[in-house]
């Protein structure tokens, strides 16, 4: 099995951006974790972050044939981005969205989603424990469908 995890803008930042909201973990500690557990699993986990939208929609075709599934956490994109939505519809390939904040209990503009009609599952609000449960999620998905 071979998963894609994409992280959008501003996930670079994680561990000094926002810790009271983000916490402490840096991306590359919850990349690390998130490999670690896909190795235990016998899964195939490549991790790609960009700031840029169109390099995530490139990122997502390029992916097309090559993943079984997609792990995603736009970020602010995920409230904005139309072409993120359509390179994953226009993709086939099945995802889950994630965040580590409950983006219900922040902003309003925040409680919008553009993937989440199309999702597998969402999960947010958990920190980083919010990537192991969307991984776990995506994998048991997976695994039924089969």
């Amino acid at each position: 099995m071979h998963l894609l995890l994409i992280n959008g803008p501003n996930l670079n930042l994680l561990g000094q951006r926002e810790t009271s909201i983000y916490g402490s973990n840096t991306l590359a500690s919850i990349e690390g974790e998130l490999q670690r557990e896909a190795d235990e699993e016998g899964v195939q986990l490549d991790c790609f972050q960009s700031n840029f939208e169109g390099a995530l929609v490139d990122r997502i075709h390029q992916a097309i044939g090559k993943v079984d599934a997609i792990l995603i956490n736009a970020g602010a994109y995920t409230h904005t981005s139309v072409a993120l939505r359509d390179a994953l519809l226009g993709a086939g390939i099945p995802y889950v969205e994630l965040h580590l904040s409950n983006t219900f209990a922040r902003e309003q503009f925040r409680h919008n989603s553009f993937l989440a009609d199309r999702a597998v599952g969402i999960v947010s609000g958990f920190g980083v424990m919010s990537y192991h449960l969307a991984f776990q999620g995506l994998l048991a998905h997976l695994r039924q469908s089969k």
